[in-house]
């Protein structure tokens, strides 16, 4: 059922296409035809009879038709399976293992050593010393010594320097000075106040099958050699598309207005202005002042002064000192202690210890599964599908 609802909607398909490229042929020939014997009655001069031309015009018939679709369901069959499943069961077990043990014994031996035993002696130690005792003694002397003694004289010199002293004027400057002056002038500037508008565009349509199709003549590009040939009207394997659609859109048109427009603009202006001005130069004046000097020159005189002198003499002085000093010496002795000495040894023991293990079997259990299936049913849609038609209408030339 399937296959044969395919295959019929496929063979309506062939049908309208065949219907539509018998009409185009038609409706080609006709303008041709057209064409011919228009040229024809110009050529002529037939001025009584008016002249015709053949214009095609598409008109697209409506039909309906009742087609089948595929709908998939799922539907659920119980089903009986089998299948293992593990059981865990619980042993004891026994695990044999030998071990080592150590065994310790202490037994007593006997050491001899060596000390060294402390003796203490009293002595008398002679620690007798020579004192030293500083006797100072004071004398004095008579020193003769030279001193040079400044002598300061006081005397004047003449000094001649020259001064600036500040004469003021005053005079007028000129002073210029930039100004800027406001200027207006009118510009022409260009304001748009268009407005949107429909535009009518053409869009051709998809591509619909890939078949026999009518070109007309015209020039095209050879692939393989790259120059224009021309290429003559016949039936060629191309993609035959759907009518085109007509698609209105808004387009924004433009509409330039000249406007004159002020612009104010600020122009530099060059002033002059008189100032007074005081001017202070210096003049040059020579003055002579006098300046006192002190000259200073030295003298050398002798004096003499008594010079305290001390001097100082070592006495030696014997000091008798017996210390009572503490000697210690050290007598060897020898002793015995007993030590006592722990050996070790290892015994080996078997031992047995008990453990528990999971074991796992397998069970074979029985279960009532649902397992799906997929099932095609069809279901009727009607749909109304166009086809086109090409009509032949007589236009008069004017």
């Amino acid at each position: 059922m399937c296959a044969t609802g395919f295959f019929s909607n496929n063979k309506r398909g062939v049908e309208g296409m065949n219907a539509f490229r018998t009409g185009f042929l038609i409706a080609l020939f006709f303008m041709v035809l057209g064409s011919v014997v228009s040229v024809r009655a110009l050529a002529q001069g037939d001025a009584c009879c008016p002249a015709y031309r053949v214009v095609c015009q598409t008109v697209y018939e409506e039909h309906q038709v009742t087609a089948y679709r595929l709908v998939r369901e799922t539907v659920y069959q119980q089903q009986q399976i089998t299948r293992k499943v593990p059981v865990w069961e619980t042993q004891t077990r026994e695990r044999r293992y030998m071990v080592t043990r150590p065994v310790r014994e202490t037994s007593i031996r006997e050491e001899r050593y060596m000390v060294q035993r402390p003796v203490w002696e009293t002595q008398v130690r002679d620690e007798s010393y020579n004192r030293v005792r500083n006797v100072v003694e004071t004398e004095q002397r008579e020193e003769r010594y030279k001193v040079q003694r400044p002598v300061w004289e006081t005397s004047e010199r003449e000094e001649r320097y020259t001064v600036m002293r500040p004469v003021t004027e005053t005079v007028e400057q000129e002073r210029r000075y930039t100004v800027m002056r406001p200027v207006v002038r009118y510009e022409t500037r260009y304001a748009d106040q268009g407005c949107y508008v429909d535009q009518v565009s053409v869009v051709p349509g998809p591509v619909v099958r890939r078949g026999l199709t009518w070109m007309p003549a015209a020039p095209v590009v050879n692939p393989t050699t790259g120059l224009l040939q021309y290429q003559r009207p016949g039936l060629v394997w191309a993609n035959v598309r759907a009518p085109a659609q007509q698609v209105v859109a808004k387009v924004w048109k433009p509409n330039l207005v000249a406007q004159q427009v002020p612009v104010t603009q600020y122009c530099p202006q060059e002033v002059v202005q008189k100032i007074p001005v005081q001017v202070c130069r210096y003049v040059s004046e020579q003055r002579v002042r006098k300046i006192p000097v002190r000259t200073c020159r030295i003298v050398q005189e002798e004096r003499v002064r008594m010079v305290p002198h001390t001097t100082c003499r070592q006495v030696v002085e014997r000091v008798e000192k017996k210390v009572p000093v503490r000697v210690c010496h050290f007598v060897q002795e020898e002793r015995v202690r007993q030590i006592p000495v722990t050996v070790c040894r290892y015994v080996q023991e078997k031992r047995v210890e008990p453990y528990q293990v999971r074991v796992c079997h397998m069970v074979e259990k029985q279960e009532t599964i649902n397992v799906p299936r997929t099932v095609c049913r069809k279901v009727p849609v009607t749909y109304t599908y166009r086809v086109p038609r090409t009509v032949m209408l007589r236009v008069p030339i004017e």
